[in-house]
């Protein structure tokens, strides 16, 4: 299977490295062979029609901050440019989620379609800003879009709500779609500042470039957009969601939620309407879970609430579950 991939931060590397580590177990059990044709980064790019070598490209990455150089001419062909001129059967989006524009990867994504490739995104922008028509295009074009890896990471909450409840109707959902702001208000649990809390996660990597993505609960937002349109059948974009993030919890708002035998927890939560909001929830609820763990609870109409826990994002999370949607890719296609 011929693959484009855009965007080669942690996810993309993480990806690369698990085709590498599985690739003899992926063609003998599933006949899958992933050769990737092209890279880009934000810096350049690297081409090989044939398959360019998994751990060069990590090793070149690594060395150069870059892939462009992966051969003697340094390629500077864009992911559009790419797009357009190399063969390929799928592409994998993971730039920068952006909820400005969702740009490059909008773009990306939109010109795939249009060429007859199937997508798999991890950014979550697109999705956030204009799911309902990225699924008429899709439809239109006769092709997949997977999104597995824009909520929970490694944990399969998309897959869950959708196959596991299937012939059940859900009603209602809320939960903690942001690991980052869990682990800073549980670590505001134990008597620290959100200033302290917040110099900790940046220290471990847990915090966007972009601070406000996590904080002012915009990456939660994402989310849950696209949660309520794929289980929902909602058409909603990010602008349909009520939103405030966690800059103004204070210490007394923790105290006084530990006196209600409560503890303080940014839930996104999706019945009837769309809202993001700081929230007392009861210490004995599956949904009070610490550190950047995501959990998610599931109403639906016969079978009662169900609720998931597990990693939020991480490299090697997310590329699991890009592989998981190639998987699924590939079936379809045997099927045909």
């Amino acid at each position: 299977m011929r693959i484009i991939l855009c965007g080669f931060g942690v996810i993309g590397q993480s990806l690369v490295k698990l085709f590498d580590f599985r690739s003899e177990d992926l063609y003998a059990k599933y006949g899958l062979k992933p050769r990737i044709v092209g890279v880009v980064d934000s810096k350049g790019s690297a081409v090989d029609q044939s398959g360019l070598e998994f751990n060069k490209l990590v090793e070149i990455k690594k060395k150069f901050g870059t892939v462009k150089n992966y051969a003697n001419t340094k390629n500077t062909m864009s992911g559009i440019d790419m797009l357009k001129n190399i063969e390929a059967d799928v592409l994998i989006e993971t730039t920068v989620s952006n909820y400005k524009d969702a740009e490059p990867g909008m773009t990306h994504i939109t010109t795939a379609m249009k060429k007859g490739l199937h997508v798999i995104s991890v950014n979550k922008g697109p999705l956030a800003l204009a799911f309902p028509s990225l699924m008429e295009l899709a439809t239109y074009n006769q092709v997949m879009l997977k999104f597995s890896g824009t909520v929970g990471g490694g944990t399969p909450i998309l897959d869950y709500a959708k196959n596991s409840l299937s012939g059940e109707r859900i009603t209602a959902f809320s939960g903690i779609l942001n690991g980052t702001t869990n682990y800073i208000l549980s670590n505001m649990s134990t008597g620290l500042s959100f200033d302290e809390a917040l110099k900790d996660a940046k220290e471990r990597g847990y915090v966007e470039a972009d601070e406000s993505l996590d904080l002012d609960g915009l990456d939660a937002a994402a989310k849950l957009v696209i949660l309520a349109n794929w289980i929902m059948g909602m058409k909603v974009t990010m602008p349909d969601v009520n939103c405030t993030g966690i800059r103004k919890v204070s210490k007394e708002d923790i105290k006084k939620a530990a006196k209600n035998n409560c503890a303080i927890k940014l839930i996104a939560s999706c019945n009837k309407e769309l809202v993001v909001e700081p929230k007392e929830v009861s210490n004995d609820d599956p949904l009070c879970v610490n550190g950047t763990l995501n959990a998610i609870t599931f109403t639906s109409e016969h079978s009662g609430t169900q609720t998931i826990i597990g990693k939020g994002a991480g490299g090697m999370e997310t590329a699991s579950s890009i592989l998981r949607d190639l998987l699924d890719i590939r079936q379809e296609i045997a099927k045909t």
